[in-house]
């Protein structure tokens, strides 16, 4: 059974009276939402259309936690942003100059990756809910049981506590009216009045009326399972860091039942993506990251989602750019039509494929693979590659041809240069010369088979191609062939590989390739 459907049975086994089910995610907008963050969203996203399948009604909320304070510039924002540390994200310039707010920037950039995947989700911006009062009698609350919040922190910590801590400890962050950060100490509490006395760093006091204020916030650990309680949230998965022991998720668990009497999600832990090749995990502050929206400049929106559906959220896997994509199209391409001609038997990727399929739009596509093998050598010309598609046997719109052309033209000319072969101008007399007797006894034959190629299908031309090199013995013969394909990729590329000899028969012509294979 796939990962998604076990987890929405069991919600159902566990909810039987539920009549929506609440599913969750957030994700603070630090800087821009990598895939590895993408992690938490798809997560819950395939988790919610397992209980859609299963016929149930179902709440997807996504928290941005836009009023966390700004902790640490990216290495790609501008360095003067460090006057802004300690502010809320929500109330810090955009660095870009294109939106209201460095907060919005990031959510914005992100949510439009999101409508791309189709995910449809409702956006919460903590920063408005925690401004507009709505949580200001639970902050209220945890400030009376402040000390029962301390006491089971505690419980979690090896050191040992201490009664001064307990008596100056508070479960909140206050940012300071005057300037904005959250570099504020507490100086008393009036619990029959709601009262907090402050004083900031940057000189100013104050008095705040907890029922009426708008700048404070819970801390993580507190403000997790107080949400969960307003939001009546049944499912929200979470990463490696707040998966441990002394994690987030345990702490808040337990908060979230002896503090705001509420039962806790339930809850998966995801581990992280990385990109391959990359030391450590992606970190937007460290600047190895890749967004989903990058992603997308190579990806479909499908195959990004079946390669995130296919693994366990507990299994780590690596996203590589290389010829990777190339495997993973190749991948995506051979279950699709397997499962499309009723050949599929292996029921996990069969629900994979279903939890990645967006519509028709992207669908009946040329092989990826293919394109990539002749779209440099027609000088990325999309019409010209058409042609090429068309004399192959291949007959595909200009429309579908471009879903995948820009993704390719994208790859290699943003991260595999080396992929940018083109046809030969003149002869490789040189290397023709350096040919064994044999060697250029296949290279004779297999340019008498392109002759006599101009009305051969692809499948009766390839079997010509093959027995040009015949050998009874198989293992010689598949050498013999691999050999010999080498050669004339180095005499009409000059590379090591290309695309199937047939194809590129087709895109060079059958003049074309003799002028560079005959000698």
């Amino acid at each position: 059974m796939h990962w998604a459907q076990r987890i929405a049975e069991d919600l159902i086994r566990k909810y039987p009276e539920k009549e929506v089910f609440v599913c969750a995610s957030g994700i603070s907008p630090s800087g821009s939402v990598h895939i590895g963050n993408f992690r938490e969203i798809i997560t819950t996203y395939f988790v919610v259309r397992a209980l859609q399948k299963l016929g149930k009604k179902t709440r997807f909320i996504f928290s941005w936690d836009d009023f966390d304070r700004f902790r640490k510039v990216p290495k790609n924002i501008d360095s003067s942003y460090e006057k802004y540390i300690g502010m809320p994200y929500s109330e810090i310039p955009d660095p870009y100059g294109c939106h209201g707010s460095y907060a919005e920037h990031f959510e914005s950039e992100f949510e439009e990756a999101l409508r791309v995947f189709g995910i449809d989700v409702e956006f919460i911006y903590q920063s408005k809910e925690y401004k507009s009062g709505r949580y200001n009698e639970n902050i209220l609350y945890a400030l009376k049981e402040r000390k029962k919040i301390y006491d089971i922190l505690m419980r979690f910590k090896t050191q040992q506590p201490t009664e001064e801590e307990k008596n100056s400890f508070y479960p909140i962050t206050l940012y300071c009216e005057s300037c904005r950060k959250d570099n504020t100490t507490i100086e008393s509490f009036e619990e029959s009045t709601g009262e907090i006395q402050y004083g900031c760093k940057c000189g100013n006091s104050g008095c705040v009326k907890v029922l009426e204020a708008d700048n404070i916030k819970l801390n993580w650990k507190i403000d997790w399972p107080m949400r969960w309680m307003g939001e009546d949230v049944i499912f929200e998965p979470g990463g490696a860091d707040h998966s441990a022991e002394t994690g987030s998720y345990n702490v808040s668990k337990v908060i979230c039942r002896e503090i705001f009497n509420h039962q806790a999600p339930e809850y998966a832990a995801y581990a992280f993506i990385g990109i391959k090749g990359a030391n450590g995990k992606m970190s937007s502050s460290a600047g190895n990251i890749i967004t989903p929206g990058e992603l997308l400049k190579i990806y479909t929106p499908e195959i990004i989602l079946f390669m995130f559906s296919k693994y366990m959220p507990n299994a780590a896997f690596n996203i590589g750019l290389d010829d990777d994509v190339l495997r993973n199209y190749s991948e995506f391409e051979r279950y699709s039509n397997a499962n499309e001609m009723g050949r599929l038997s292996d029921e996990d990727i069969k629900y994979s494929l279903e939890l990645s399929y967006l519509g028709a739009e992207n669908s009946n596509l040329p092989k990826f693979g293919q394109m990539a093998g002749i779209f440099p050598l027609v000088n990325f010309d999309i019409n010209t590659l058409q042609h090429v598609l068309n004399k192959a046997g291949e007959s595909y719109s200009i429309d579908k041809i471009k879903i995948l052309s820009d993704r390719i033209y994208h790859w290699i000319n943003e991260w595999n240069q080396e992929k940018a072969i083109s046809i030969r101008v003149v002869k490789d007399k040189e290397y023709y010369d350096s040919l064994s007797d044999k060697e250029k006894d296949w290279l004779n034959g297999l340019c008498d088979v392109i002759e006599n190629s101009e009305n051969q299908d692809n499948t009766s031309l390839m079997k010509d191609l093959y027995d040009v090199c015949h050998d009874d013995d198989k293992k010689i013969k598949k050498a013999n062939q691999k050999s010999l394909f080498s050669i004339v990729y180095k005499l009409v590329l000059n590379s090591d590989s290309g695309p199937r000899l047939p194809l590129l028969i087709k895109t060079v012509g059958i003049e074309g390739c003799l002028n560079l294979l005959k000698f």
